[in-house]
């Protein structure tokens, strides 16, 4: 899946000359979060978002540093500060380094790039031209459509536990000699040992994810790994549903 496939095509901009408050009110009627900033020619200049609107002298929540600290940083982030909660214009308030994707950059790419980048929205350029927007809301009905769609036919229990089995040892921090699974109709006991109580859910995760399972009942074993110490066995008829 590509950025084409998810992204916004209606994507409202705005220009360095709109008003902060023009903008605002756009983010509000349009209920988004960030707008791509344009110059004359089309060309992506800057975002302005939610999160560089915080600081503003309106609502009375401008950064304010120690003086100690303004002596040590001097004039020059004082000033940026004032004209983040003063200006009045989009371009004196936008972030001026703007990532961009393109159509056929991947799904997988373009999460990346959020989480390293810790931003929310990504503009969609196709040889230069704004043409979509992707926002981590894009991202839902994507996710709505995958969990929506049917299920594939059930494998024999026996393939069933194969699958879990092979799913588990797939994951680098599963010890899998540690570990067993009993299969009955879909529903499948987990058994044996872990060395951090964080693996239980990890595990039951990675199970419920194999198609075909209906359900994981946990029965593993937290040993303490320093004393040998069983430090906790769940109840038996703990049971979650996969479906």
């Amino acid at each position: 899946m590509k950025a084409a496939d998810v992204m916004r095509h209606r994507v409202v901009t705005v220009t360095p000359e709109t008003t902060v408050a023009d903008a605002a009110k756009l983010m509000l009627h349009h209920g988004v979060s960030g707008l791509p900033v344009i110059d004359k020619a089309g060309a992506v200049i800057g975002m302005v978002t939610e999160g560089d609107l915080l600081r503003r002298a309106e609502t009375g929540t401008e950064k304010r540093r120690p003086h100690w600290l303004e002596f040590i940083l001097g004039p020059g982030p004082l000033a940026v500060d004032y004209v983040r909660a003063h200006g009045r214009k989009v371009g004196e308030v936008m972030t001026r380094r703007v990532i961009v994707i393109a159509p056929e950059t991947p799904l997988e790419e373009v999460v990346h790039s959020m989480e390293r980048h810790r931003i929310k929205r990504l503009p969609v350029l196709d040889h230069g031209r704004l043409v979509g927007i992707v926002s981590r809301a894009s991202l839902l009905p994507v996710l709505a459509h995958l969990a929506a769609a049917a299920p594939t036919a059930a494998p024999a229990d026996a393939e069933l536990r194969r699958r879990v089995l092979t799913a588990i040892e797939q994951q680098p921090w599963a010890i899998r000699a540690t570990i067993d699974a009993v299969v009955q109709d879909g529903i499948v006991d987990l058994h044996g040992v872990i060395l951090d109580e964080r693996e239980r859910q990890a595990l039951c995760v990675v199970v419920e994810n194999v198609p075909g399972v209906k359900a994981v009942r946990d029965h593993l074993a937290w040993v303490e790994p320093v004393s040998g110490m069983v430090v906790e066995v769940p109840d038996e008829d703990a049971h979650k549903n996969a479906t």
